[in-house]
């Protein structure tokens, strides 16, 4: 019988990463997981389990994630699989937005991730193998959402260094996915997870509505179920051959096509454009 592999999952304390967490412990894999409160990831989980190891860290220190790093690799001889799923959801227009609310989105979202990319890899290369799961959200594929503007290029950027990074190591062994999830019934849209502009415009009534329509009409209706989530990430997990480009959920796999359909008809329409910067042959 093969080996359990150990997981390391960030931002575990509720949403997807609590639900990825309980799926996993409950089928017997070892699991290091990581929040904001250690006392609060233990709560949830709400048992003592040798093959759980809670942690406190602070993501966008890289030090101290190096630590978490090293404590996982000595309390359970190495590290499989890493989610990076920590993260928060910041609302507000381009120019609502503080340069300090923009900046700390992207410390959490973007370099909170890169700390941990840098901290496994050393792991993973010596031992030539290792995958890496990092969250990105529907709305780092499709970013036409009023107020989203600073998540979504959160969540893009984690798109594009995710698609470097496995073209990087792949000669290594080691496999890096973009999971894109769509709307999934946990508490991301309520306070802590998602925070709004200090500093609201009213002009901008496009993303006033937007807000009205998540909350008066997507919480609580999500079409996602978060248990469903945990066991496609570990199906994926254990195939050999793992995708570039993951998206959960019918209205992520719906609006992604409805993306590449865009991309499809401005290339056609705008084809000659494309082409006519190019030098002249002789």
């Amino acid at each position: 019988m093969a080996t359990k592999k150990v997981w390391f999952v960030t931002g575990a304390s509720k949403g997807l990463g609590l639900a990825l967490v309980q799926r996993l412990l409950k089928e017997g894999y070892k699991v290091a997981a990581t929040s904001r409160d250690a006392n609060t990831l233990r709560k949830e989980i709400g048992q003592d389990d040798p093959n759980f190891l809670p942690l406190q860290v602070d993501l966008d220190n890289n030090e101290n994630v190096h630590k978490t790093v090293e404590n996982i690799i000595t309390h359970f001889g190495g590290i499989d699989v890493v989610v990076n799923n920590a993260g928060y959801g910041q609302l507000g227009t381009l120019e609502e937005l503080t340069d300090e609310e923009a900046r700390k989105n992207f410390d959490v979202n973007v370099f909170g991730v890169l700390n941990v990319i840098r901290s496994v890899m050393p792991h993973f290369r010596q031992k030539k193998s290792g995958a890496f799961f990092n969250i990105s959200s529907i709305a780092g594929f499709m970013g036409t959402f009023p107020g989203w503007g600073i998540y979504n290029a959160t969540k893009f950027a984690v798109a594009g260094l995710t698609e470097a990074l496995s073209a990087e190591v792949r000669s290594m062994g080691i496999s890096a996915t973009i999971v894109y999830p769509g709307y999934f019934k946990t508490n991301f849209l309520l306070q802590g997870s998602l925070r709004t502009a200090a500093n609201p415009i009213s002009d901008y009534k496009e993303a006033r509505a937007l807000e009205v329509i998540h909350n008066e009409q997507i919480i609580g209706n999500q079409p996602g179920d978060p248990e469903k989530a945990a066991a496609a990430f570990i199906k994926v997990a254990e195939m050999e051959t793992k995708p570039l480009h993951l998206f959960l959920g019918t209205d992520s796999f719906g609006m992604a096509n409805q993306k590449i359909g865009l991309l499809q008809n401005d290339l056609q329409t705008f084809e000659n454009v494309s082409r006519s910067t190019d030098f002249q042959k002789a």
